[in-house]
């Protein structure tokens, strides 16, 4: 088994992105590309007032996402050893539409246009897709004091923004893993099929992976 070279671990909040990431680069020796988020100091804030703070904690996040991506995407591991990212960068636009007003919004796109474009195109984008209550629960369970009274309708409306994005994709492969509780870091069997997946063919466009434990009605796309 062989890990794309440029891997993207994608999700919505408590989707468990950053410990899949983690776990993938150290299965296969890749680099690891983690989003430095906890370096905002408008984060807590913003879960406080995200009227007031939305515009200041979006350009942050996206000053410091273009800036370690610049960083870390321009080395020659890159393709060499392999990286595990836990983020895209098109992901400050995505999270901007869902939290900015109509002129907060019109604005920042012009800022983002200009840094977008200076990265390479990942290999494979895996997104993690869980109903909101796993999010919740994951959300609880890793106890951070900011994220504690986050709204159901606001993950609500991230799960659909990234979806919105997905679809809009054809030239990147994207494996979208559809989970509810269910823990990879404490069941193996799941995580290797969850590693069979991501090693295996996946053209562009979505490819769905089923590995929850409950009937739902499938995404459609």
């Amino acid at each position: 088994m062989t890990l794309p070279s440029y891997l993207v671990i994608e999700g919505n909040i408590g989707a468990g992105k950053t410990t899949l990431a983690r776990m993938l680069a150290e299965r296969f020796n890749h680099r690891l590309v983690l989003e430095e988020f906890s370096d905002n100091p408008f984060l807590p804030l913003f879960y406080r007032d995200p009227e007031r703070y939305a515009f200041p904690v979006e350009l942050f996040f996206m000053a410091e996402r273009h800036k370690q991506l610049q960083a870390e995407l321009s080395t020659p591991e890159l393709f060499s050893r392999g990286t595990v990212a836990d983020y895209l960068f098109v992901k400050t636009m995505l999270f901007a539409r869902n939290s900015l007003s109509e002129q907060e919004f019109r604005l920042f796109t012009r800022l983002f246009r200009a840094l977008d474009g200076a990265f390479p195109k990942p290999d494979l984008i895996v997104y993690l897709h869980r109903p909101v209550a796993a999010l919740q629960a994951n959300i609880r369970r890793r106890g951070r004091s900011y994220e504690q009274e986050m709204k159901d309708d606001y993950l609500h409306s991230v799960q659909q923004v990234y979806l919105d994005y997905l679809r809009s994709v054809k030239d990147i492969p994207i494996l979208l893993v559809e989970l509810g509780e269910e823990n990879f870091t404490e069941d193996e069997a799941l995580f290797e099929r969850l590693v069979e997946g991501i090693t295996g063919e996946v053209k562009p466009g979505v490819q769905t992976l089923e590995l929850h434990s409950f009937r739902s009605s499938p995404i459609m796309f």
